[in-house]
Order: C-alpha cells, then structure tokens, then sequence
C-alpha cells in the first residue's frame, strides 16, 4: 500500500500587522521556506516536483499566482511547478492532503505544500471590497441570496453563534486567551520552536536582526489586560484578545513518497494517516472541525484518547473549547505550545504552519498519533492525522 510521509516542516516566525514582516514582500517570504525546507531535509532542489501554495487573499502582491512567484523568488529551479489555492483558512492545510494524495496515486514522489500570507500588505478582504467600492458586485450571488435569503456570511457572526451555542461566557473566552499566550510563552523561552521556525532578515532602526520569534505573544499577558479589550459586538462575547491576531508569515511541509525516501536518503519525521475534509453550516460557518474530527476518527478506526497532540487552530476562543466539549478531548493536549490567539493566524500560511508545530512537538514529546484541523470560510474543515515515526 501506498505511503506518504512528511520529512521536514518549517515556517517563519509570526509578524504582527504593521510589524517585523512588513517589509517582506509575500513572494520572497514564501521563497525562503521553499529554500528552507528543502535545505533542512537534504533533498536536491530539482527533485522537487511541485508547490502547492495555500493563500486566502490573492491580490495585489499575492496575485498573479503567488505560488509560482514564490518558486521564481527561491533557489528552486525555473522548471518546478506550482499552484495556488484557496480553502480559504485551510488553504495549507488543504495543500497538505494535495500533496498527499499526489504521492499516494503514485503520480507524484516529491511535494512541496506550503503557504503564505502578508495581512500588512494585502489586508483581509481587501480584494473583494475593492470590486464592491467600484460597483462591481460581491461575493455573494442572487441563487445564494435565494437559498440564504438576508444572510450575511460571516465568521464573527458565527463565532458568536457558537459561544451562544455552547454556553461560553466573556471570562471563560478570555481565560483560554491567556492560557495560548501563557503556553506560547512558555514554549518560546523552552527552545520549542527553534527547530520550525526559519529566521528571516529584518531591517530595524537598529540594523539588521533575525526575525525569529513570534511577534504577537504577550509575555506579560494577564486576565485583566485581556478582559479591557473592547468588545467586537455590544452584548457579545468575542473581541480581538480572545480571537486569532492579524498575521504576517509563511510555512512549508515536504511531502514524499517511500520511494523517494529510498531514492534521496531521506528520514521521514511522520507518516500521514487520514486526510479528511467536510463541508457543513455556511452561516454558524466555523463549527465544522467538530463533526469533520468525527469523521476522521472513524475513518481511521481511532479514537480520540489515540491521539497524543492535537492542534486546533484558534480562529476564535469558542471554536477549540467547543471542539473539546464535542469531542471528549483532553485540554492538556491541544495546543500545547499556544495558538494562534498568541502566535497569530497568517491565513493561508496556517495550515502548513499548524503542521509544522504538530510534527515538532510530537518528536519533542515522544508522542504517536497527531491530529490538525481548523475551520475554514464557508463552512469547511479539515482534519489530518500523522503519525510520528
């Protein structure tokens, strides 16, 4: 049977909106993991046979196919494809199981899965409100309109559905905020992260610096700083300290089949062992990892107690503490160096960059069986599950 294993994952280190990233140009950050993952693994760059490269806003610097512009930005050669997709907050993740199911068919040995995102420099939503300030229409169409008649899609509508939904009040949103920045702290400090995170050069006042530390952690965070931050909605339950930050980066995976492992001499750091994706509730809209992560338990004929870490991205507070409820899991095993309420969620770069911590910390923990999964635009989700060998 057919394998697919992951040999090497890195990312670059979370940069705040406006921050130590801005001067990256999207393009040339997602080369250097390009660079970076294919140096770190030992593998000849002309081995590479594709790059499949999430990223959620593409315009401006991300348009005109990034992916492609990230192998012309790196040390790749000139004759390695690539491609860009947009599962929205998937988007990586997705290029995870693309990756994957290329080498599983045997069509492909050698992958690249990666993902970018500059939110300075092409803000979210920008490329839609830009069409709509011209007059040029919106995303939403008149059959859309008739299915969902009045309703506006929207992922801060529904992370407060869910908070409604399962009961979950401001202190205990802003208490799980604490503890991401409390364990990303924690992590940092250790030397957790070094392994992942590829070092980039910054220009500050000061002269050049290697950017290699995330950006968005707050390691003075306190309940009562958290709980000061206003409101996104009068009554509700959601603000920016207990959702995910603004964030700049980029992040890779090398995806290869036994053959090539044979072929280059490769170490695998895990093997890939379910790649699930489900569609759901377009207007509750983040709620699926939920079922997704029943899905993909079942499919792998494992349950919940199987798995050793799991990574569950942060895009609000109430969507990893409903995902525990639903799932029966245990807090002590998600998100153990943070999330992305302290390091950030750079969209398109999430999945990639979730992976990359998951492997890493699985390794550093001695642990088995890892699962990722996020929610996604639209009412997507996606759920991998490695297994570190």
């Amino acid at each position: 049977m057919a394998e697919a294993y992951i040999v090497e994952a890195v990312r670059t280190a979370g940069g705040k909106r406006g921050g130590r990233l801005a001067g990256w140009h999207p393009a040339d950050m997602a080369g250097a993991v390009l660079d970076a993952v294919v140096a770190r693994a030992g593998i000849d760059p002309a081995a590479i046979e594709d790059v499949i490269m999430g990223c959620v806003s593409q315009g401006g610097e991300q348009s005109f196919q990034i992916g492609r512009g990230a192998v012309l930005a790196s040390n790749l050669p000139e004759n390695v494809p690539a491609v860009t997709i947009d599962r929205q907050c998937g988007s990586s993740q997705q290029a995870i199981q693309f990756a994957a199911q290329a080498v599983l068919s045997g069509t492909q040995d050698v992958v690249i899965a990666a993902g970018v995102e500059s939110m300075t420099r092409v803000p979210m939503g920008s490329t839609g409100a830009l069409f709509a300030q011209a007059g040029l229409g919106t995303a939403k169409s008149p059959r859309q309109e008739a299915r969902y008649p009045g309703v506006h899609f929207s992922q801060f509508v529904g992370a407060e559905r869910i908070a409604a939904k399962y009961d979950f009040s401001r202190d205990a949103l802003d208490r799980f905020a604490l503890e991401s920045h409390v364990r990303a702290a924690a992590a940092t400090t250790r030397g957790d992260f070094t392994d992942e995170i590829v070092p980039l050069t910054i220009e500050t006042p000061e002269g050049e610096q290697q950017h290699h530390i995330d950006e968005g952690i707050r390691f003075d965070a306190t309940l009562d700083g958290i709980g000061a931050v206003k409101l996104l909605k009068e009554g509700g339950v959601i603000s920016a300290a207990n959702a995910s930050q603004i964030c700049d980066g980029a992040s890779a995976v090398l995806v290869v089949s036994e053959r090539a492992l044979k072929e280059h001499g490769l170490t695998p750091l895990a093997r890939i062992h379910n790649l699930t994706v489900t569609g759901g509730d377009p207007v509750v809209m983040l709620e699926e990892p939920l079922f997704a992560t029943d899905k993909a338990l079942n499919r792998a004929g494992l349950s919940i107690d199987d798995i050793d870490l799991y990574e569950v991205n942060e895009a609000f507070a109430p969507v990893p503490l409903a995902w525990l409820r639903h799932v029966g899991a245990d807090p002590a095993k998600m998100n153990v160096n943070g999330g992305a309420i302290a390091l950030g969620h750079p969209l398109g770069a999430s999945g990639t960059k979730l992976m990359a911590t998951l492997v890493h910390a699985l390794g550093k923990r001695g642990g088995r069986y890892g699962l990722q999964t996020m929610c996604e635009g639209g009412g997507i989700a996606n759920v991998t599950i490695v297994e570190r060998l």
